[in-house]
């Protein structure tokens, strides 16, 4: 058990802090190009941003599997092992949401992108930075966990927000989009931005547990 009377003496790897900052950064890099992506004006622009963020999706897929395999190679580790894994595992799911959403905004082509997704990609990237900022303090969270609740709360906040935008979206794209395929292709990216705020949400809340298990 990590919490046992002989691991509270014995040093822990912070080996999983570094890779957790650089996953984190990654998704800071894809959140502002996805934000590019929504202003882009035709396809190749498109297909351009795309791009470019899928290499950042490489990169987190990259740092996660690290995780998961210093998770089979450390004896004790800073947190459960459990936790770790949820973390990074739902670290990637944020990066694979931007992706995916890059994806719909390339593939399906749309005729204008409207207001609605680049304000969700604007609020998915302030959430990246927020979690930048809590990767800042996981080696000392112990120490000082107030900040990190605070980022959390942050997190969450902007969870609900992206809930108003994207009901505000909905009912202005079914009162005023008449084509049926574009109000589709829409309706499929901006939800998948949606998703991927829930999910970066969800990494906040898994940082919640961790604080109360060890602050």
């Amino acid at each position: 058990m990590v919490n046992s009377f002989f691991n509270r003496f014995t040093p822990r790897e912070p080996k999983f802090f570094p890779l957790f900052k650089q996953m984190t950064l990654s998704i800071l890099t894809g959140a502002d190009l996805l934000v590019e992506c929504t202003k882009a004006s035709d396809h190749a622009l498109y297909m351009g941003f795309f791009k470019k963020i899928k290499d950042q999706e490489r990169i987190c897929d990259k740092l996660s599997y690290r995780v998961f395999e210093e998770l089979n190679s450390t004896f004790i580790t800073p947190f459960d092992r459990e936790d770790i894994h949820q973390l990074a595992l739902h670290m990637d799911d944020v990066m694979d949401g931007i992706n995916s959403s890059a994806k719909r905004i390339a593939w399906y082509k749309p005729k204008q992108m409207p207001e609605n997704a680049t304000e969700m990609a604007v609020l998915i990237k302030e959430a990246a930075g927020f979690l930048c900022k809590v990767t800042d303090e996981l080696e000392i969270l112990k120490k000082n966990s107030k900040r990190v609740k605070a980022y959390c709360s942050d997190l969450h906040d902007i969870e609900n927000k992206a809930d108003d935008v994207y009901e505000k979206f909905v009912i202005q794209l079914f009162e005023n989009e008449n084509d049926a395929i574009e109000l589709y292709k829409l309706k499929e990216i901006v939800y998948e931005m949606e998703k991927t705020v829930d999910i970066i949400d969800q990494v906040g809340k898994i940082i919640r547990t961790i604080i109360l298990k060890y602050s």
